[in-house]
């Protein structure tokens, strides 16, 4: 069995950094780019890019709500056809840094708020795989497990690829546990490899309140900005190596 590890980086401005990117890329396989709407800047995003490439890690534009202040977190009103050009501008900063950088982007993971409204409003998923596809056929869509974006990508004829969340709690719906909630986060490094290991052998989900639930993965994200993501990366990726998991790129 084999799969990928990715995590959101680049995620700081100027002088000030979100998270260890340098000591990340040193574990993940992918690495999923801030490009200036909830976070980041042109020499953040070229730095991190040229790290990612150092390191063999493919990369990904990360694109979010135009929020810094709520960090991309909150619902921002836009009609879909918006949101899709609010995505393409930032995938396009980041392929104009990834060529400075000497790499290419190969996909596309929407962030925080967009992600999870793309996850349940069709039209909003329809507007970024669009955006995506015009952009270049060959940009794959990472999306969460089990959602409208997923369908949304394989209906406009793009690659998609599904992840799950390592540090995440899950609803009966599938969803994740909104992070005001009691059990939205997983900061035990042993208890998030067991609940992955579990899922990889059985193809079932825990979740708050209910029975486990069915999902695929070809990807495991970590929240780069997470207290103690360095450590539960690497303990992941430890464990699932042990068990004889082969960590690899989905691309």
């Amino acid at each position: 069995m084999r799969i990928d590890l990715n995590s959101d980086l680049g995620e700081g401005y100027g002088p000030w950094a979100m998270g260890d990117d340098a000591a990340m890329l040193a574990l993940v396989t992918s690495a999923n780019i801030a490009c200036g709407g909830h976070a980041s800047d042109p020499e953040t995003m070229y730095q991190t890019l040229r790290l990612a490439a150092q390191n063999g890690v493919i990369v990904g534009a990360h694109p979010g709500y135009n929020d810094p202040l709520g960090f991309g977190r909150r619902v921002i009103p836009m009609t879909p056809a918006e949101v899709g050009r609010m995505v393409a501008a930032q995938i396009g900063s980041l392929q104009a840094m990834a060529a400075l950088a000497g790499t290419q982007v190969a996909y596309v993971k929407p962030h925080g708020a967009l992600a999870n409204l793309a996850a349940d409003d069709r039209a909003v998923a329809d507007a970024i795989a669009a955006a995506v596809k015009a952009i270049s056929p060959g940009l794959a869509l990472l999306a969460i497990s089990g959602t409208e974006l997923e369908h949304a990508a394989r209906s406009a004829g793009i690659r998609v690829f599904s992840e799950i969340f390592a540090d995440r709690g899950y609803l009966t719906n599938g969803r994740l546990v909104p992070r005001s909630k009691p059990g939205a986060m997983i900061h035990d490094p042993e208890a998030a490899v067991a609940r992955l290991l579990s899922f990889l052998e059985s193809g079932l989900m825990p979740v708050v309140g209910g029975d486990p639930i069915p999902l695929a993965a070809q990807s495991i994200c970590v929240h780069g900005d997470s207290p103690g993501a360095i450590e539960m990366a690497r303990h992941i990726r430890s464990r699932l190596g042990a068990a004889g998991v082969t960590i690899a790129a989905f691309l």
